[in-house]
């Protein structure tokens, strides 16, 4: 992994201006410099590593959170890996020809060196350093040991560094940060909750919050105007590479603003992180609507790093003879450079297209038109299907693509919203680089649909909470077309990975009971589950919106980690374990009883 991209917090030694060490030691191990030759000083920290040079003499390298030095002792034979010491030593430049480019500290070392062992350890169950290939099961069972890797210091100061920036761009933008509560009641905001019974009252549950959206929401009823938290949220679903039971996400509401403010709040925050992390500080936050990213890129988090859009070639195969174009919507993408992918690799993705739920795929290699009766310098296609395609249809596909010879084009042809989402994913399967690669791009993706198709009982269903307000546009077809309804919701998305999610609020309780009705929520039941909220409205709720990003996503790109459990201090695992403590674990029978509790098995 190359790792995220310079700036002021990359590489080692203490952030500029960070104060001296107090107690036990007078300098940090990653500090030392040229500029410190004859001052005597003491660090501790743990040692890395010990190497013999000859029959009493030993080179340690002692690391703490800042970086390592090398230690010149003598009589260090005693001494092991990961033993906590303490060295007290002068700093000197190292022999000619033995400074390590390598290291900030390396044309230093600390010479007449006096070693305390603060505390022995037994020997580590793997090696703490970059060069070792550890299976993450072991990393996550000793994590207290993996927190101690180059690696994972500089994610997790990484990601107090994007923590600290976001708090100042939300109080420079005049936001108040709230607590709000994490033992709350349970909400339908679309993910499983965790439910944490009642001591006090048997057979009555709390749930720990989802996200503090209806207490947010509150807060502006309350007239605090802006309010932030960078909140720790949990949801009972399955995990993945950016996804955890527990996250973190800042958390923003404001009064007496639109759409545009709010995000602009939002990619203030994001930009300050940013430019904290990298030193480089993002200005182009374009905007694109929901249907627009899913008919040019297949998904409404679409990778804005590479191009390869989806194009309509249906124009091009108006009246083909081709049965298998003869479809609601023909899509295609090109791959430049792709036309020399093995045989084996382009039947695989057939298959993958087929999995994803397209009816086939057509591939297609752009070459020279001369065996094709084209003019010099054109360019025709080998397919399996080419025979079935007249020239001018061939023909017609590569101009509408803007293919060049050497390319790959991949047709879909199925239902629109089909074709455009499997080749979304194509594109990301044969197109995508690596999260660690730049650069950020960021994209607002707005207007999306209200409704996320119908239930069982033929009524919509909520595309993302039922507390968003629908498009004002879109408001005279709520109850005829309410598929065809925009939501005033919004994401942000940065490099194919979505930030975070929101949307102007409904304030008004006619318009939330109008979208309870459409759910199929009963008044009795809006009450008993909402009747906090809605009793709110009837007292003066302002107009209102706001947002929340996941901070574990953005520091991982920012990272440059592929999944978000390298930015998190102790994650589960993909089956929801703690490795490290055992978690989840039975609780005790008299625990049970005290809770009124009974385990009953499948």
């Amino acid at each position: 992994m190359s790792g995220p991209p310079a700036g002021p917090h990359a590489s080692s030694g203490p952030p500029a201006g960070a104060p001296e060490p107090a107690g036990m030691r007078t300098r940090y191990c990653g500090a030392l410099r040229a500029e410190d030759v004859g001052a005597t000083v003491t660090v501790c920290g743990w040692v890395a590593r010990r190497r013999e040079h000859g029959e009493h003499l030993a080179f340690l390298d002692v690391r703490d959170h800042t970086g390592l030095v090398q230690c010149v002792v003598d009589g260090a034979h005693a001494l092991r890996s990961e033993y906590v010491v303490r060295v007290t030593g002068t700093v000197r430049l190292r022999p000619e020809g033995t400074a390590n480019e390598g290291l900030a500290t390396g044309e230093v070392e600390l010479g007449e060196c006096a070693v305390e062992t603060l505390n022995p350890a037994e020997p580590p169950p793997f090696v703490l350093d970059a060069r070792g290939d550890v299976d993450e099961s072991v990393r996550l069972r000793y994590r207290y040991l993996d927190l101690r890797t180059e690696r994972m210091q500089r994610n997790l100061r990484l990601r107090a560094t994007v923590n600290s920036a976001i708090r100042r761009a939300m109080e420079r933008q005049g936001f108040c940060e709230v607590e709000t509560p994490l033992l709350w009641t349970p909400t339908p905001e679309g993910a499983r909750e965790f439910a944490v019974p009642s001591r006090l009252q048997r057979g009555a549950f709390y749930v720990l919050p989802q996200s503090p959206q209806i207490a947010k929401q509150l807060t502006m009823v309350g007239g605090l105007d802006r309010y932030y938290q960078i909140a720790r949220c949990l949801r009972d679903e399955d995990l993945r590479a950016d996804r955890q039971f527990e996250f973190t996400q800042l958390d923003l509401e404001a009064s007496f603003v639109g759409e545009r403010e709010v995000r602009g709040f939002v990619s203030e925050a994001v930009a300050e992180a940013t430019e904290a992390a990298t030193g480089v500080r993002p200005t182009d936050f374009p905007v694109i609507t929901w249907a627009d990213a899913i008919e040019r890129y297949g998904s409404d988090k679409p990778d804005l790093r590479f191009a390869m859009e989806i194009v309509d070639v249906a124009p091009a195969l108006v009246g083909t003879g081709f049965n298998a174009f003869r479809a609601p919507a023909v899509r295609a993408i090109v791959v430049p450079g792709g036309g020399d992918l093995a045989r084996a690799r382009l039947d695989g993705l057939v298959e993958r297209a087929k999995g994803l739920g397209a009816k086939g795929l057509v591939w297609m290699r752009v070459v020279p038109a001369s065996g094709d009766g084209g003019e010099p310098g054109a360019l025709g296609i080998e397919s399996p299907v080419g025979k079935f395609l007249a020239p001018e249809e061939r023909a017609g596909i590569v101009r509408a693509v803007g293919a060049a010879a050497g390319d790959l084009v991949l047709v879909v042809a199925d239902e629109r919203r089909r074709a455009c989402e499997v080749l979304g994913q194509l594109r990301l399967d044969v197109g995508r680089p690596p999260v660690a690669e730049g650069p950020y791009r960021f994209v607002w993706v707005v207007d999306f649909p209200l409704f996320d198709g119908v239930d069982e009982e033929g009524r919509p269903v909520a595309a993302h909470h039922p507390f968003t307000m629908p498009h004002p546009d879109d408001l005279e077809r709520f109850e005829s077309e309410p598929l065809s309804v925009r939501a005033q919701s919004y994401d942000l998305v940065l490099n194919g990975w979505e930030l975070g999610s929101g949307s102007i609020r409904i304030h008004r309780a006619d318009v939330q009971e109008k979208v309870f009705a459409a759910l199929g929520i009963s008044a009795e039941e809006a009450d008993a589950r909402f009747g906090f909220l809605t009793g709110a409205f009837r007292y003066g709720a302002p107009p209102h919106g706001g947002f929340a990003f996941g901070v574990d996503r953005l520091t991982a790109i920012l990272a440059g980690e592929e999944n978000i459990r390298e930015v998190i201090a102790f994650p589960k695992t993909q089956s929801g374990a703690d490795l490290m403590t055992g978690a989840p674990k039975a609780l005790a029978p008299r625990q049970l009883a005290e809770l009124g509790i009974r385990i009953v098995g499948p």
